[in-house]
């Protein structure tokens, strides 16, 4: 989708989110702590912008406010040009299911007593959506969209290797053709070879769908891998972003430095391949 000047339409926009928590110690007393000090970014149709940082930059406070499952202390974020941040929860009900996210752990995210045709197809129960028939198409079509055999659809997802439960569970938040999926630390616990098949398919995703995708790692060479663009998160902050080039190559901020010098026999990759 593009705008009446020929630029890529923004799906997304976030502007100056400020998220702080006020625990409460043993004495009674409180102090705030900010996980998230005025971040701003947008993200066009089509395209996947990666969000990196280390633990405890903000990563994933700022994916429980995109997929509206946290409200901001400040700011806005913008879903078609909609803020969503003040509406109220019934009115969150309905845009939910167009913000979809997608967990590290797949395990924790999949109801273990359904198999894995209920879990895909929950979500249009639950929406009300489409006859029995209709469901059932759309769920046989989710899975071989999603690279799974149509044969294991009677099984539990204990019975999944855990890349297969990671696509059962993409497979889930694709139900609902949701306008931005939010990928926080998907792939932090599949081994590296599982790690590249699912970059892959979300690779194959954009490219079939236009999926437009906000993708939340610490691994900067997997953020290269399957991003249009970087921002790197510090303490809450946006303190960088480029294409993946750009963030490879000439590295400005001591924080993406880090990252980049934390990347296993790294070397630049040719110019124009990061990142397409």
């Amino acid at each position: 989708m593009t705008t009446a000047n020929g630029a890529m339409a923004r799906v997304l926009a976030v502007e100056s989110l400020v998220v702080r928590y006020t625990p409460r110690h043993s004495a009674g007393a409180r102090s705030s702590v900010t996980a998230l000090d005025g971040v701003s970014f947008s993200v066009a149709a089509g395209t996947t912008l990666a969000l990196v940082g280390a633990s405890g930059s903000g990563k994933s406070t700022l994916a429980l406010c995109l997929a509206c499952l946290e409200r901001p202390t400040a700011g806005k974020i913008l879903l078609e040009g909609r803020e969503i941040t003040a509406l109220s929860e019934s009115d969150l009900q309905a845009v939910r299911p167009r913000m979809q996210l997608v967990f590290q752990d797949p395990a924790g995210s999949l109801n273990p007593r359904l198999s894995a045709y209920e879990i895909v197809c929950e979500p249009f129960v639950v929406q009300r959506r489409f006859t029995a028939a209709e469901r059932a198409q759309r769920v046989r079509d989710l899975f071989e969209r999603v690279g799974l055999p149509f044969h294991l659809a009677t099984r539990p997802p204990a019975e999944f290797s855990g890349g297969q439960r990671q696509r059962l569970a993409i497979a889930r938040a694709l139900a609902l053709e949701p306008r931005v999926l939010i990928l926080d630390e998907a792939l932090a616990a599949l081994d590296a070879s599982v790690q590249a098949q699912i970059a892959n398919l979300l690779l194959d995703l954009r490219q079939s769908s236009g999926l437009t995708c906000v993708f939340i790692t610490h691994d900067l060479a997997m953020a290269a891998r399957v991003a249009n663009r970087i921002a790197v998160l510090d303490c809450g902050r946006i303190v960088e972003s480029g294409t993946p080039i750009e963030m490879l190559r000439q590295p400005e901020h001591r924080a993406t430095r880090a990252l980049v010098g934390a990347m296993p026999n790294w070397s630049a990759p040719p110019q124009g391949q990061a990142g397409q």
